[in-house]
């Protein structure tokens, strides 16, 4: 596969469908996943109440649900959303933010995954772990050792849950239990800026929904992502610029500049 040309027509169609995203996510990333959303041509929506979030889910093209910051009501409507969505045939990509820091989250993380289809399961090594019921530990909503390798993990995971996992980190992972492949793209600054982990998933889910294969949609995303934010690091003065670059990085990136750009490695096929 001609990855530079497959990443491109995604990222162009992205743009010329502008697919509805809807957000159930958490307080601190709301604006930042909004903005990023709106950078790369998709359009952005957060809505939480149980009253709508049944009727605003099937209008969207795809549903993000993320646990940054949960409640019980926060969960309730993740599940009720969750579960339209896949009456609907709508994808759903779950973010575990912080699975394996407290039992709660582990508890809500694994509810989530056994109530509802998930299409696309993105998270850091311990949070996949976590998950994957694997022994994942992680500090707030950072990454701790684990024992397997994110290489080995991916597959492992996607086969127990059916599901197409994302371990992402200074490379990505990605498999559908079958399939694997790595990214390579990505900037050391992304871990200087709170909610980058959040907009990866963002930048997944609008990849998602306009790509039926979730494995090419989700290489195909970070490969983007990774290679704004490369580019943006260049130009940062430090956190607060970076931030800035890679709005910008993520509006303009498209066509040949992002097509030579990418790397993507086929590690099983």
């Amino acid at each position: 596969m001609d990855w530079g040309k497959r990443v491109a027509s995604i990222r162009q169609k992205v743009k010329e469908e502008r697919p509805l995203i809807h957000h159930i996510t958490n307080v601190v990333v709301t604006n930042l996943t909004a903005n990023i959303t709106l950078a790369m041509g998709a359009a952005p929506v957060m809505a939480y109440s149980l009253k709508e979030v049944a009727d605003m889910v099937g209008l969207a093209q795809a549903l993000v649900l993320n646990m940054g910051t949960p409640d019980d009501v926060l969960v309730e409507a993740m599940l009720l959303a969750g579960k339209t969505a896949n009456k609907a045939g709508i994808p759903v990509i779950f973010d575990p933010v912080g699975a394996g820091a407290t039992p709660y989250r582990t508890e809500i993380a694994r509810e989530i995954v056994q109530e509802l289809r998930i299409d696309i399961l993105r998270g850091n090594s311990s949070e996949i772990a976590s998950v994957g019921g694997l022994g994942g530990r992680t500090r707030g909503v950072d990454a701790t050792e684990v024992s397997l390798e994110p290489a080995e993990m991916a597959p492992k995971v996607a086969q127990k849950l059916n599901t197409v996992v994302v371990v992402t980190g200074a490379t990505d992972y990605i498999s559908d239990g079958q399939r694997l492949l790595a990214v390579d793209n990505g900037h050391q600054m992304l871990s200087r800026v709170t909610g980058t982990g959040c907009s990866a998933t963002t930048v997944i889910a609008a990849f998602r929904a306009v790509e039926p294969d979730g494995v090419v949609a989700s290489a195909a995303a970070l490969a983007y992502y990774g290679l704004a934010a490369e580019k943006a690091g260049k130009i940062a003065q430090g956190p607060g610029s970076f931030q800035e670059a890679l709005w910008d990085m993520l509006y303009n990136l498209e066509g040949e500049e992002l097509a030579y750009g990418v790397r993507i490695r086929e590690l099983r096929s």
